[in-house]
């Protein structure tokens, strides 16, 4: 298949673990919100080292940016990144995902999780469809909350968080359980997006078809 190199533009930690890369965009490339695309990085030992990263960036952004939760390990692709420097090169591989947006619903994500969702709540922003949509976003601490601050200020009272290392006035604790998903959830017939660690999506769909939700409303996709 066909592959891109690209050059970072920028780098910077948005949170203690989440590392935020732009770089350039190859002309014509495509994508929809919600996709993600395997990268490996330009450097001896690591061109063969392709890891999964979703876009963050809309399609019709004139650059490519990424949302990256990274891990301590000294041999990790993520850690690598943390080393890169501007004009450093990326290698684009396969444009890949599962979610797509189909219709208003709740959105369900655990950690890093999130990403598809930037660019889906991103793009329904930019074109004022927002709408009744909803996200509950399940963190270990609320220091792991990923663009907490924009997605307040996209959805409001529809964005509700769930910790479970950490009590805070204003935030769930605990794991997602059923009566926790009655408490937040009116109405279970819309569709419903989850990603997540898979431990997590599999309680989750368990608990939405014991709550009524069609399997065919569910859009899912595992990190």
């Amino acid at each position: 298949m066909k592959h891109y190199l690209v050059k970072i533009s920028s780098l910077k930690k948005i949170t203690y673990n989440v590392l935020q890369i732009v770089a350039e965009k190859p002309e014509h490339y495509r994508f929809t919100p919600g996709q993600a695309v395997e990268v490996s990085i330009n450097k001896d030992g690591w061109r063969g080292e392709k890891r999964p990263f979703t876009f963050t960036s809309l399609p019709d952004y004139e650059y490519l940016e990424f949302t990256i939760k990274t891990r301590p390990s000294n041999k990790s692709v993520t850690n690598e990144l943390l080393k890169m420097e501007i004009n450093d090169e990326l290698i684009l591989h396969d444009v890949f995902g599962n979610i797509a947006y189909k219709g208003e619903g709740v959105f369900i994500a655990g950690g890093a999780g999130v990403t598809p969702f930037i660019s889906i709540f991103r793009y329904l922003m930019s074109e004022n469809k927002t709408g009744a949509n909803k996200l509950i976003f399940a963190n270990n601490t609320k220091a792991d909350i990923i663009f907490e601050t924009e997605f307040r200020n996209l959805l409001g009272d529809n964005f509700i968080n769930i910790l479970t290392h950490e009590i805070i006035e204003g935030y769930g604790h605990g794991l997602i359980t059923e009566d926790f998903l009655k408490a937040n959830i009116t109405d279970f017939s819309k569709y419903f997006y989850l990603c997540g660690p898979p431990p997590m999506m599999e309680e989750v769909e368990k608990l939405l078809l014991n709550l009524g939700v069609s399997e065919k409303s569910i859009i899912k996709e595992a990190y």
